[in-house]
């Protein structure tokens, strides 16, 4: 027997609860995912005891000066284990308490991350010359060189890499390179070169800040001019909420890199993970906790694997002390032959 047209539509038609109830099965199981790789990380925290590497035991005098403390003529560039932070600028980025949690990466203003011992910034900018991090907004990047120079002036030995680039979906501010030279003072900026990573501190100083500028149309700079061009800061960003899973991609592409030694470029590992669309953690904090205090734990197996001399760029959320003195004991440990 034919089926009627009425019965046919009926048979056709989604019914919205087995939409919903699929829905949220999903993200039952997305949950217990996220559970089951947070529990991985702590048997692994756990089964390294205490999560030793070269130098895991140093603690410099005073972090805002540790580079000065291992001997600017001892200690060179291909050397440094970087402490960086991940999207630095966003202490201020939108709204208290209703924006803000979905965009906020840092609590510490630029300059108090430089004071505590990162020595990478990493900042995004938009078309009007404002921070931003995706469609959320901050202060203008004056407050961020400002920062910058500030920690200069109050230090001697101390270098940073400056990462600014065009956030995605933005034009590029007008004549930005000319702009950022100007405000930085070119007396201030080491000037592109290949040679740069095995030279010592002492050598390039009174230079001290490596500015890397990541336009999206504008001209690229140059060899010998005083920005630096994309190139010569690498990453492979994995966008994941999961912790484990970004710890494993981490091991994975570090693995891939020359030694710091051979290559001529910095290359970074980012101890973060990002809250997902299809998730509902949606705030940066509760989310990249989930691998935030496993630093040292990664440290630890870079060295157990034998990547300890490919290691160079290490970032986070959230930036803290313990997590500068976990990247300047393995820089130190290599000044002094241990590592």
């Amino acid at each position: 027997m034919s089926s009627s047209p009425n019965s046919k539509g009926t048979d056709n038609k989604k019914n919205p609860l087995d939409a919903m109830g699929a829905f949220f099965s999903a993200q039952v199981d997305r949950r217990k995912l996220v559970t089951t790789q947070k529990q991985a990380l702590a048997t692994r925290c756990s089964s390294s005891g205490d999560c030793a590497f070269p130098g895991s035991d140093h603690r410099p005098a005073d972090r805002k000066t540790w580079m000065a403390e291992l001997g600017p003529e001892r200690l060179r560039v291909h050397q440094v284990v970087w402490p960086g932070s991940h999207d630095s600028a966003t202490n201020k980025i939108g709204i208290p308490f209703i924006t803000r949690p979905f965009a906020q990466c840092q609590s510490l203003s630029v300059y108090d991350q430089l004071a505590t011992g990162c020595r990478l910034i990493d900042v995004r900018v938009q078309e009007e010359r404002r921070v931003c991090h995706g469609v959320l907004a901050t202060y203008s990047v004056d407050v961020v060189l400002a920062d910058v120079k500030r920690f200069l002036a109050e230090t001697v030995s101390e270098l940073v890499v400056l990462e600014i680039r065009t956030e995605f979906g933005h034009d590029d501010p007008p004549e930005f390179a000319k702009y950022l030279v100007e405000q930085l003072g070119e007396d201030n900026l080491i000037h592109q070169d290949d040679g740069v990573f095995w030279k010592t501190v002492a050598e390039l100083l009174p230079r001290r800040v490596i500015c890397v500028w990541k336009p999206r149309k504008s001209p690229a700079p140059g060899h010998g001019e005083p920005l630096w061009s994309a190139g010569y800061l690498r990453d492979n960003w994995i966008d994941t909420d999961l912790p484990e899973t970004k710890f494993e991609s981490n091991l994975k592409f570090l693995g891939q890199q020359p030694s710091v030694a051979d290559r001529r470029y910095f290359y970074r590992v980012e101890n973060t993970v990002t809250p997902q669309a299809d998730n509902p953690v949606l705030c940066v904090k509760p989310v990249t906790r989930r691998i935030h205090c496993y630093a040292r734990l990664f440290l630890a197996e870079v060295f157990a694997k034998g990547l300890g001399d490919k290691l160079q760029v290490f970032s986070t959320d959230f930036i803290d002390g313990d997590f500068v003195d976990a990247c300047a004991g393995v820089t130190k440990a290599r000044v002094d032959g241990a590592a």
